[in-house]
């Protein structure tokens, strides 16, 4: 029997933790680390969230395994805590446990995504105005 988009996403997010806006502001502040996987076309729509890493979801688990040489100066070891957010939540939660396969312990996703960080009213800044958030910009990716 095949399985579906929903219980793919639902036996990911029994894996995970779902933070809360508010819980994800909190844990960046005690040193997480929010990853914006988001495409290009919606940041440049809706805009950045302060701080956050962007990564193309397509580049995440090169990025976050601390073994290898592609990984991102945030990806010591495998207990850093990184948040993934996606637009609305879903992307994120499948993009949180793959993560966790890899051995992140403590990666979590945004519940609700950019959307509901947005609606929250935590900062969110023109794409234009970030200014340097762009984990992965300029280095190539070979695999």
């Amino acid at each position: 029997m095949s399985e579906t988009v929903d219980s793919l996403v639902d036996r990911a997010r029994a894996r995970i933790g779902r933070l809360t806006p508010e819980q994800a502001r909190g844990a960046v502040e005690a040193g997480a680390v929010l990853v914006d996987t988001r495409y290009q076309a919606l940041r440049e729509r809706d805009g950045l969230i302060p701080g956050a890493v962007i990564v193309e979801r397509n580049e995440l688990e090169w990025r976050f395994d601390p073994a290898c040489p592609y990984k991102l100066p945030q990806a010591v070891d495998h207990d850093v805590h990184v948040i993934v957010v996606c637009n609305e939540g879903y992307a994120s939660s499948l993009a949180a446990a793959s993560l966790r396969d890899l051995g992140l312990r403590r990666a979590d996703d945004l519940d609700g995504g950019f959307q509901a960080w947005a609606a929250a009213g935590l900062p969110v800044v023109p794409a234009a105005g970030a200014g340097g958030g762009e984990g992965g910009k300029g280095a190539a990716l070979r695999h």
